[in-house]
Order: structure tokens, then C-alpha cells, then sequence
């Protein structure tokens, strides 16, 4: 069972974290939260930033972890599996939240 679970660990953290920006992305849209601002930068902006950094430091973090001698498996096969899906985590939280952090759809008409 831990070997499924270091198999399957980083994208189950990448569906959370994707889910929470966009969930956050999607309330500061429908609470008009947009405007408010810290000197010239939209808080909205600062919040987004800040939860991008924070998925990509979980994502690292795992990795670092899957990559741990004392945490890694007995089985070459799982540890190479396990630490493949790590990156593909790692990238994936880079890639797939990048546009929502750069850009904005609130002001779109419906």
C-alpha cells in the first residue's frame, strides 16, 4: 500500500493544489476583490502569487522527500516510478497554474 501511495502522492497534490488556486481565483472574482489594492498591485494578484509559490514549495518539498534514501522504496521500479511522478507534479504545478496567476478572466462579459 505505501508504494501505491508513493506512486500516486504528487498528482493527488497537484489536484488539490490546482483546485485551490482556481477555487481562490474563482472567490476573489465573485466577491469583486479585484480592485482593492496595496499600492499599484491588485490584491488579488499578491493572493494568487503567494498561493502559486506556496503549491510549487509543496510540490518541491515532495519531491525532496521522494528523493530521501530513508523514505524511498526497496522496489527500483516504485522508487523510479514514484520520483517520475514527483516531477511530472512538480511540472504540471508550474505549467497548469502559471495563466491563472499571470492573467485574469473576471472582467470577461458573460
Amino acid at each position: 500500500m505505501k508504494d501505491i501511495l508513493r506512486i500516486i502522492i504528487a498528482p493527488l497534490v497537484w489536484l488539490v493544489t490546482f483546485t485551490l488556486v482556481y477555487g481562490l481565483h474563482g472567490v476573489l472574482c465573485g466577491h469583486d476583490l479585484t480592485t482593492l489594492m496595496i499600492g499599484k498591485i491588485p490584491v488579488a494578484r499578491v493572493l494568487l502569487i503567494a498561493a502559486y509559490v506556496f503549491a510549487a514549495l509543496v510540490q518541491l518539498a515532495l519531491l525532496a522527500a521522494l528523493h530521501a534514501p530513508r523514505l524511498a522504496s526497496r522496489y527500483s521500479f516504485v522508487r523510479f516510478v514514484s520520483r517520475a511522478t514527483g516531477w511530472v507534479g512538480l511540472g504540471a504545478t508550474l505549467w497548469t497554474l502559471f495563466p491563472v496567476v499571470t492573467t485574469s478572466s473576471c472582467g470577461l462579459a458573460m
